[in-house]
């Protein structure tokens, strides 16, 4: 069953590649008494992921910190090297946005937010989706019908909820 709004998010070992390669990285502890936005995207450098949603949360990055949220999480079920070298061609990493690696689609499962398009060689990835987490509950949840649209679930949609 999908995760919704008010569900406390399952606790889930993420990575990022740091200077000395992959480092794990405990959700729960960048959510734990903390307003965090959390994304998800089908794929890293995929049409929409690349022209749109991520650009979004870069705009709206200081916007979302006057209004609290204390981080911005990109999750995408991609390896944490692609992540890095994406958050670097889109800027998201020069804008302070977390990119997370899901590479074996573990969270994105345990929340029901997987889907799987063999055509388009996308296998177990993430829906679209953006959620406001305080404290670890979902206060605001966002998912997109279609994996190529980022209309609800860009930045600004979300920040008009804020």
């Amino acid at each position: 069953m999908p995760i919704s709004q008010g569900d406390t998010l399952p606790g889930a070992t993420l990575v990022r590649l740091g200077d000395e390669g992959p480092e794990p990285v405990d959700l729960g502890s960048k959510l734990d008494g903390r307003r965090v936005v959390i994304f998800a995207v089908p794929g890293a450098f995929t049409p929409t992921c690349h022209s749109a949603h991520v650009p979004s949360f870069v705009r709206t990055k200081d916007d979302f910190a006057a209004k609290g949220v204390n981080e911005i999480i990109c999750i995408s079920v991609n390896d944490p090297f692609v992540l890095k070298a994406w958050g670097q061609a889109t800027g998201a990493e020069d804008a302070g946005i977390t990119m997370l690696s899901d590479a074996e689609s573990a969270f994105t499962q345990a929340i029901g937010m997987d889907f799987t398009a063999p055509p388009a060689g996308l296998i177990n990835r993430s829906k679209r989706y953006a959620m406001v987490v305080e404290n670890g509950v979902v206060t605001t949840l966002h998912v997109e019908e279609s994996p190529g649209t980022c209309d609800t679930s860009g930045g600004e949609a979300l920040l008009a909820t804020l």
